[in-house]
C-alpha cells in the first residue's frame, strides 16, 4: 500500500477549508437572522396599549347544533 503525503495533505486542507467556510456561513446566517428579526417579539408593547378582549366569552347554552359548531370553529374550544 502506497501512502501519499501529498494526497493526505490535500484532503486535510480540503477539510480545513470546508470547516472554516461552514463556520463562516453559519455565523453569517446567525448575524442575518439577528438583523432581520425583531429584538424581542414577545415583549410588552410601549405606549398606550389596550387589551382588546376583557375575558373569555361564555359558551352558548342553547342546544342548537349549528351554533355550538360555530362556537367551536370560532374559539376552538
Amino acid at each position: 500500500m502506497v501512502f501519499s503525503i501529498r494526497g493526505w495533505a490535500s484532503r486535510l486542507l480540503f477539510l480545513a477549508v470546508f470547516a472554516i467556510l461552514l463556520f463562516v456561513a453559519a455565523g453569517g446566517y446567525r448575524w442575518l437572522i439577528a438583523v432581520v428579526s425583531p429584538v424581542q417579539p414577545y415583549s410588552e408593547p410601549k405606549g398606550e396599549a389596550m387589551k382588546v378582549i376583557a375575558g373569555e366569552p361564555s359558551m352558548p347554552d342553547s342546544a342548537i347544533g349549528a351554533e355550538r359548531l360555530r362556537w367551536f370553529y370560532w374559539y376552538g374550544e
